[in-house]
């Protein structure tokens, strides 16, 4: 499925591409940045362009690039438990965290799903992941569940917030 492509002020958001795994590979490939991540760093960017372009995996990829064509960050949909639900999820490359990337790009995102016919949008994240946290809630997500003890990952066990956009809510809130 070819991803429509979005715009922001700043940032293209276009789809996955061969040569993007380079791009993204001195973050994912740090054991910092993947913190909160499900699996831990990548050891190569051999590994990581598998786990990205894995024919099989249902979600949808935008890459977002700037005007003089730089990597900024990969933002993800992925159907959840049932129709009209979508799993976003997001990661802002390590030289340009700071810059409010991902809040611009997930804002454009989030904004697309709910105008292209999604009721809901999830996000789970660690406890632990503040600055995610806050971004959600930013955006007008709210906490609607906290699951201790949920999930183990390579940096053990993890209580997980789950986040939730309403596209009723979006519309009361313009």
């Amino acid at each position: 499925m070819t991803e429509a492509q979005l715009q922001t002020e700043r940032f293209t958001l276009r789809p996955l591409r061969a040569g993007d795994e380079q791009a993204l590979f001195p973050t994912l490939g740090d054991e910092a940045q993947c913190l909160y991540l499900s699996r831990p760093a990548f050891a190569s960017a051999e590994e990581l362009w598998g786990w990205l372009a894995e024919p099989d995996w249902p979600g949808r990829t935008w890459i977002a690039e700037d005007g003089d064509g730089r990597v900024a960050g990969r933002f993800v949909a992925v159907p959840a438990h049932e129709e009209g639900v979508l799993e976003i999820g997001y990661i802002t490359c390590i030289d340009r965290q700071g810059e409010g990337v991902a809040c611009e790009c997930t804002a454009v995102l989030v904004e697309h799903l709910l105008n292209s016919g999604t009721r809901k949008i999830i996000a789970e994240v660690d406890v632990e992941n503040t600055p995610s946290i806050r971004l959600l809630e930013r955006l007008g997500f709210t906490r609607e569940a906290l699951f201790r003890e949920h999930e183990t990952t390579h940096k053990g066990l993890c209580d997980v917030a789950v986040y939730g956009l309403l596209a009723s809510d979006s519309r009361r809130s313009k």
